[in-house]
C-alpha cells in the first residue's frame, strides 16, 4: 500500500474536517439520487444484497439514468429472492426482456442473475458465498471479493467482465467495491446486512471523482483510478479510521 517513493499519504491533517462532514451530511436526506437508495425498500438480507449487487453493478454513467434503470430491472424482478430461486433460466431471461442499459446487454444482466441463482442455491446467501472467500490473513476484501466474482461469473455461465470485473487485473473495482460499503457497514446511510465481513478490510470505491478529491488533498499521487489507486486512498484512510476506511465515502462523493 505504501507509494514507491516519500512518505506514505494520510487523512491526519483532515480529521476533524471529515469527521465535521461525516456528521453534518451522512444522512438519508442526502442520499437521493444515489442507487443505493434502493435498499432502503429491502428489510430482508437475502432481498436487500440481491437488490444492491444489481443496482451496483448498473451504477455507471448519469445518475438519473441509474436510477431510471435500476428501478425498471428491480420492478421487473419484484421480491429479488423469490425471483432467482422460483425462477427457471428461461424465465429470467423472459423477464430481462429487451434489456440494454448503455453497454450492458441483456445477455449480461440475464448472466449475472443466472449467476445470483446458482450461487444462492448454492450457498444459501450472496452473503455466505462471500464470506467463504474470506480468510483472517487477509488485509483487505479483494481476495475474497475475486472469489465472489469468480463464483456469480462461472455459476452464470460467463466470465469475468466489465459488469464483474476481477480487483486482480487492476481494476479499481469502484461498483464492487460500493456494493460491499453498502452490505458491510450500517449507519445512518449504509444499511449493512453482511455482518460477517469486518468494515476494516473495505476498499474505497475509486472513481475519477473521489480520485481527484483525494489528489487534491494529498491522498494519492497517482494518476490513474485503477487497483493500485484505492489501495493507496484505503490506506490513507486508515490512519484516522483503521476500523472503517471507507467511512467518509458517501460524504466526500456528494
Amino acid at each position: 500500500m505504501n507509494p514507491q517513493h516519500g512518505p506514505r499519504c494520510s487523512a491526519e491533517p483532515y480529521a476533524a474536517l471529515l469527521c465535521n462532514l461525516y456528521e453534518a451530511y451522512n444522512r438519508k436526506e442526502f442520499v437521493h439520487p444515489d442507487p443505493l437508495e434502493f435498499l432502503y425498500d429491502y428489510p430482508d438480507v437475502r432481498d436487500r444484497e440481491i437488490a444492491a449487487l444489481v443496482a451496483a453493478c448498473l451504477a455507471y454513467g448519469n445518475v438519473h439514468q441509474i436510477i431510471k434503470t435500476v428501478s425498471s430491472v428491480l420492478k421487473r424482478i419484484g421480491q429479488p429472492y423469490a425471483f432467482v430461486t422460483g425462477s427457471s433460466d428461461s424465465a429470467i431471461e423472459r423477464k430481462v426482456g429487451n434489456f440494454q442499459y448503455r453497454f450492458t446487454t441483456r445477455d449480461e444482466l440475464a448472466t449475472l442473475l443466472r449467476g445470483i441463482k446458482r450461487v444462492v442455491e448454492r450457498y444459501g446467501s450472496l452473503g455466505k458465498c462471500f464470506v467463504a472467500g474470506l480468510r483472517p490473513e487477509h488485509d483487505t476484501t479483494q481476495p475474497a471479493l475475486s472469489h465472489f466474482v469468480e463464483e456469480l461469473a462461472r455459476s452464470g455461465g460467463g466470465r469475468p467482465s466489465t459488469l464483474l470485473p476481477l480487483p486482480e487485473r487492476g481494476s479499481a473495482c469502484k461498483r464492487l467495491n460500493l456494493f460491499l460499503r453498502w452490505m458491510a457497514r450500517r449507519d445512518r446511510v449504509d444499511p449493512g446486512g453482511w455482518d460477517d465481513v469486518p468494515a476494516s478490510k473495505l476498499v474505497i470505491p475509486v472513481d475519477v471523482h473521489i480520485m481527484r478529491i483525494c489528489s487534491r488533498l494529498g491522498l494519492t499521487r497517482r494518476k490513474q483510478a485503477d487497483a493500485a489507486t484505492a489501495m493507496e486512498i484505503t490506506a490513507a484512510f486508515k490512519a484516522i479510521e483503521p476500523d472503517d476506511p471507507v467511512k467518509y465515502d458517501f460524504v466526500l462523493s456528494r
